[in-house]
């Protein structure tokens, strides 16, 4: 098998966690309208049973790097594998609210390690020149776990009445995902464990075993010396991060991080069939509405793809930044005037193919490259732990803001898009003064680099 088609495969599998990232947190969009009405929650309880799953994801990131630090990547993410099985059948058969949501936090576990530790296993396997393209791959199995939940949300819906989805098709919908988990898991069985994280335990040999597949015999010397030499420069502890020009790219990857979520994705992620019901439409064109914008997630994330190792990170981000705020000021304005003809979705059309193109997938690949080898997993960990954060205050918020009377009388629902769209603008500022651009570059390049900051 060729190096590139041997990183390929690696990198497919990993990304299976980053399908089982996107079908997990994206099944909630179709089954919240259904649980609520079958435990009648308020504003705030639906909210919570929304966002529950990120609790885990919070504990999930601040344990991956740690564990994938200590045990291996490959390790850390069986377990995931494992988690996102339990929580499968957990979510699917509980009585009450309770045993819902901490079935939940258990699938969350499972995605703040996915999330974390996918994306930093292909950028350790990757060959330098395709490694924007393989790590996007993770985004776009999120991409496609979240459209393959979608269509399976809007099948089982269809399966029954509205009475029926309230007392069984929403438990269909979370019980559907043991299958793809338990995938996941033996998968993951057949992968090597990180070259980069053995060099950095001491197990040379197999690593460079490991390289020779991914490249020839002579690169992969020459990459094991080079991940030998910046490895013992390395200080062990997370302090490491502050030495020598690293705290920059700490605070970088953590902005990056956090306005990936509070620029409003998951808001469409788990309420667009809410928002579109918001807009006018009914609960079956909601949820065939919701799979349009599914599509269009997987669309442009091939875009992505395939220009990421091309124009750059730091064009996508801006461009795409740029959209965003435009499409969500866009989306603002029909909702302060009360506006719900068809024509509103191209707003909704716009600001998610502007996301898929950019802060989705390129804000993972920046997160995977600038950290180094030895702290990688740890950095990442709290950049990532933030981000679950981000996305719970937003999710968590969210149906309370768009609900406030005082809001809602003042700006008709229109605040919480005009909130991210400035954001947006904010990601802009950031990525144009300060994001590196790392395109062709190798994870030692990138890590010199930050090392000759102060």
């Amino acid at each position: 098998m060729k190096p590139s088609s041997y990183a390929t495969l690696l990198s497919c599998v990993a990304a299976l966690g980053g399908l089982l990232f996107g079908y997990d947190t994206a099944v909630i969009s179709g089954a919240i309208g259904f649980l609520r009405a079958c435990f009648n929650l308020g504003p705030a309880d639906t909210g919570f049973a929304a966002s529950s799953a990120l609790i885990g994801c919070i504990l999930g990131a601040a344990a991956a790097g740690p564990l994938s630090d200590r045990y291996g990547r490959k390790r850390a993410l069986l377990l995931s594998a494992a988690l996102f099985t339990i929580s499968g059948v957990g979510s699917a058969i509980p009585q009450t609210l309770v045993q819902f949501n901490v079935a939940r936090v258990l699938g969350g576990l499972g995605i703040g390690m996915a999330s974390l530790l996918s994306p930093l296993y292909i950028a350790e396997i990757a060959p330098p020149d395709i490694r924007g393209r393989l790590v996007s791959y993770n985004q776009f199995a999120i991409v496609i776990g979240i459209l393959t939940v979608y269509f399976v949300n809007y099948y089982i819906a269809g399966l029954g009445d509205d009475i029926w989805n309230i007392t069984t098709g929403w438990r269909w919908m979370f019980g559907s995902e043991v299958l793809p988990a338990f995938l996941f898991f033996l998968t993951l069985l057949a992968i090597p464990e990180s070259p980069r994280w053995l060099v950095k335990n001491g197990n040379e040999e197999r690593a460079f075993g490991i390289l020779s597949r991914l490249a020839t015999p002579g690169e992969a010397r020459a990459e094991v010396a080079a991940i030998k030499a910046t490895v013992t420069q390395q200080e062990e502890s997370v302090a490491g991060l502050f030495s020598r020009g690293m705290g920059i790219a700490l605070a970088l990857g953590i902005a990056l991080a956090i306005l990936q979520q509070i620029t409003g994705i998951n808001v469409f992620m788990y309420y667009a069939p809410e928002i579109f019901k918001q807009l006018g439409a009914g609960t079956n064109t909601a949820l065939l509405q919701t799979v349009i914008v599914g599509a269009f997630n997987v669309t442009f994330t091939v875009v992505a793809i395939w220009t990421v190792d091309r124009i750059g990170r730091k064009p996508l981000l801006i461009v795409g930044a740029t959209g965003m705020a435009c499409s969500l000021t866009g989306l603002g304005l029909a909702a302060y005037f009360g506006t719900t003809q068809a024509w509103v979705l191209v707003f909704v059309l716009g600001y998610i193919a502007c996301f898929a193109l950019s802060m989705g997938p390129v804000v993972w690949v920046v997160l995977s490259e600038i950290y180094p080898t030895r702290l990688r997993g740890r950095a990442m960990g709290i950049a990532t732990l933030l981000l679950w954060a981000a996305n719970f205050v937003v999710s968590q918020s969210f149906p309370v803001i768009n609900e406030d009377s005082w809001l809602v009388a003042t700006f008709h629902h229109a605040f919480p898009f005009w909130l991210y769209a400035f954001f947006c603008v904010v990601t802009v500022v950031v990525t144009w003064l300060f994001v590196p651009e790392t395109k062709g570059k190798t994870l030692e390049e990138i890590e010199r680099y930050w090392a000759k900051r102060r």
